[in-house]
């Protein structure tokens, strides 16, 4: 279904339009038939899970990859988007999450970059700056005309994407992800400038995991799922509880799996009074066999400093860690690896995988060692026991030669969770394994940890999803500025966390 014009946008013809739109990558349909309008006025939401053909989508309309059938019209002429340069100068630019400019030049430079004024063949500056500044001034921002693009944060650095696609001229305007590492009020900040762009008569795709935002800001949401929009709804009339299953395709209570599993009596991990000055102190807990530990706090409370010294990649300057009855000194990730220990960190592209690998090598990474034989590699074990963990934690059906930048959030983080599950490790410490994925991604993730917990591993969850923490925990561990702030059973209310993470009181027990 294509919708009809919407209220209050003006004129009788969309300023893009898309019919049909097909593309595949090495077998595997990506976008599958997609047809929608985005008419001047207006935010489109484009939500899915990762790997729906959200980011293929998007590539396709700024002329990054070519479709294989469909049609692209623009104020209703058909376009071919053979290349970027093309697509913006067609008055479509597209702006992610890292925003892309040049570290070196300033904030004026940037914006103008490639068109500069020129007087008798050389560059003038201050008309450069003029022209910057004008720019700045028409969307009432405030940028610096010479700070270089190293010195601006990652909110500044957006701004000024946007001033420079709007001053060449952009009528679509694709947000992807805008806000996944903004603050609260630099993610306000750039929300009520992308309400004054709709204002202005630009056309906005606005595609983000943060759903409270997309049901906020947008006029219309678009539902990708497997690569196919299953549905067009007008946000106004539509609520979040019934947005979900049309993403995922069940019930939203069903995105946090029930446990199928109880703790048991024995101690697999012991930590007395660990300290890491500077970032936690006296941090004591227990970890059973088959039970999942949600570790809970604010940013900057300790949790991925505790985490990161448990496997050995920091430092500890006091207390003890106790693995399996015996002491341990975990002084690198190797000897906790081989201690029982696996981790799977937060940032998943910069320390889960190697990008520029193939899936199976990813997959098998971190037992290379028992997969060759006096030197030789022997492929074939390798890709018998790829595909085995690929199956074991859902990935993504496709090629297993397929890069680790090839795939979509979620399936990156399935690929580094498969790694680490081939070490069979005693103890599996999750840093917000969730973050950054989508809903349907999220449920597999989860289902996979329970599996873990019912098979006996001991998992430490940490987690800033209070949600997450409460429905796949057995016990929550608060961390407030590095201590300790309360230990619960679970189940607990969040008011009560809450609370033990701002340090308005210690407790430990059941919530009431």
């Amino acid at each position: 279904m294509v919708m009809s014009r919407p209220a209050g946008v003006e004129g009788g013809t969309p300023v893009l339009a898309v019919s049909g739109l097909v593309r595949s990558f090495e077998g595997v349909r990506a976008v599958r038939g997609v047809s929608f309008e985005l008419w001047a006025g207006e935010i489109v939401g484009l939500v899915g899970e990762n790997g729906a053909g959200k980011s293929t989508l998007v590539k396709v309309l700024t002329g990054v990859n070519q479709p294989d059938r469909g049609d692209i019209q623009i104020h209703g002429t058909r376009v071919r988007l053979t290349n970027p340069r093309l697509a913006r100068q067609l008055g479509i630019a597209a702006m992610y999450q890292e925003p892309l400019i040049f570290p070196d030049l300033n904030v004026a430079e940037n914006i103008m970059v490639g068109r500069q004024r020129a007087r008798h063949g050389l560059i003038d500056w201050r008309q450069t700056r003029r022209d910057a500044q004008s720019q700045i001034d028409r969307l009432g921002l405030h940028l610096d005309l010479d700070r270089s693009g190293r010195e601006l944060s990652v909110a500044q650095r957006q701004l000024v994407e946007i001033v420079k696609a709007l001053s060449q001229g952009a009528k679509v305007l694709i947000l992807d992800e805008p806000t996944a590492v903004l603050s609260s009020r630099e993610t306000e900040s750039l929300l009520r400038i992308v309400r004054n762009l709709r204002d202005d008569g630009v056309g906005i795709v606005y595609i983000s995991h943060r759903l409270d935002e997309v049901m906020g800001l947008t006029d219309r949401i678009l539902v990708l799922r497997d690569g196919q929009k299953v549905v067009e709804l007008r946000t106004a009339e539509t609520s979040l509880a019934e947005l979900i299953p049309y993403m995922v395709g069940r019930e939203l209570s069903a995105l946090i799996p029930d446990r199928t599993g109880s703790p048991g009596e024995e101690v697999v991990l012991k930590v007395d009074h660990l300290t890491h000055r500077g970032n936690f102190e006296d941090i004591s807990f227990e970890l059973h066999r088959g039970e999942v530990l949600g570790v809970f706090g604010l940013v900057g409370a300790g949790r991925t400093e505790l985490a990161q010294s448990l496997f050995g990649i920091d430092p500890v300057d006091g207390g003890e860690i106790t693995l399996m009855g015996k002491r341990f000194h975990p002084k690198s990730p190797r000897k906790a690896t081989r201690a029982g220990i696996a981790y799977v960190p937060e940032n998943r592209l910069l320390n889960g995988l190697i990008a520029s690998f193939p899936i199976r090598l990813n997959l098998v990474m971190s037992i290379w060692d028992l997969l060759a034989k006096f030197g030789v590699v022997r492929t074939n074990l390798i890709n018998r026991r790829s595909a085995e963990l690929a199956e074991r934690v859902k990935l993504q059906k496709g090629s297993p030669n397929r890069l680790g930048s090839a795939l979509s959030g979620g399936n990156q983080q399935k690929v580094v969770l498969g790694k680490w599950l081939a070490t069979g490790p005693t103890v599996l410490i999750l840093d917000e394994p969730t973050h950054g994925i989508d809903v349907g991604a999220k449920t597999d993730v989860l289902r996979s940890v329970d599996e873990l917990a019912a098979s006996g591993v001991g998992v430490l969850l940490i987690s800033s999803e209070i949600e997450e923490v409460k429905g796949m925990a057995d016990r929550v561990l608060v961390l407030h500025q590095g201590s300790v702030g309360g230990t619960f059973k679970t189940p607990v209310s969040s008011e009560a966390l809450l609370q033990a993470a701002y340090g308005l009181h210690s407790a430990s027990g059941v919530a009431s």
